[in-house]
């Protein structure tokens, strides 16, 4: 572990506060999701977004990466479009770039309520920001539909523009392949998660800090809420730096990671 105090610590108190104080480019990735269009009671925190993207490029390493999962609420038959009002602010104020738009489709996931005049909601967006062209990515992988190890170069083009195959295959001795950018996961609540209303499954957390980052980088989570990213984080032999407004996920979060 580098020695650095402010590694592998949580915070409570304001994360714009919190975040003012850290360096610039020092985080090598955020997995965090927001307390959206106020669909969860998150103790009565006041959800500052603008000057919380702000702090997040500023203190984004160049070649960094920001998860940034979010959902629309419906009211009026209409959905409120914050989700992407908050990515084009990410880009255009922030000049983050918008690397994928990535959906969290939930598995084994029924509604509370009866929907009406339109299909149940079942995903959330994952907005994956690069600050320039990112440093990290290893791909989750998944298995192949066939375990075939041959991979099809393609076909090229002739002088007269006509197309040709060419029998050029490889053998590329994998039995795997890279996922795609909608993951299906089962939105399960560890044991250790608390009475927190809008837990991250431990998959997703863990299988964007596998992606983005690599063993010894440091992750933030500024709305760290029951500390699953900090977690998958310290699991995965990542340091980790968590904030929360409020004193019962703060001492959650501590009680996830061993923080005395």
């Amino acid at each position: 572990m580098k020695n650095d105090s402010k590694y592998n610590t949580i915070y409570l108190g304001d994360c714009v506060e919190v975040m003012q104080t850290f360096p610039d480019e020092y985080i090598d990735l955020t997995v965090t999701s927001p307390p959206y269009d106020k669909l969860r009671n998150y103790q009565g925190y006041s959800f500052d977004f603008k000057n919380i993207a702000l702090q997040l490029y500023r203190i984004t390493k160049v070649g960094g990466v920001v998860v940034w999962v979010v959902a629309d609420e419906t009211k009026g038959f209409s959905e409120s479009l914050s989700s992407f009002r908050q990515a084009i602010f990410f880009v255009e104020e922030c000049e983050f770039n918008l690397l994928d738009t990535m959906i969290y489709q939930k598995t084994n996931y029924a509604p509370a309520y009866p929907t009406l005049r339109r299909y149940a909601n079942t995903f959330e967006y994952m907005f994956v920001f690069s600050k320039g062209r990112p440093n990290t990515f290893n791909p989750v992988q998944v298995s192949k539909a066939t375990l075939s190890t041959k991979q099809w170069l393609g076909k090229y083009r002739q002088q007269d523009g006509s197309f040709v195959k060419k029998n050029m295959l490889v053998d590329t001795g994998r039995i795997t392949k890279d996922a795609n950018n909608v993951w299906v996961i089962c939105p399960t609540k560890a044991k250790d998660a608390g009475n927190h209303p809008g837990v991250f499954p431990e998959q997703l957390a863990r299988d964007h800090i596998l992606t983005w980052s690599n063993k010894g980088q440091l992750v933030l989570d500024p709305m760290c809420g029951s500390g699953t990213t900090l977690k998958m984080a310290k699991i995965n032999d990542r340091h980790f730096i968590g904030i929360d407004s409020s004193e019962e996920y703060y001492e959650l979060s501590k009680a996830r990671v061993g923080i005395v």
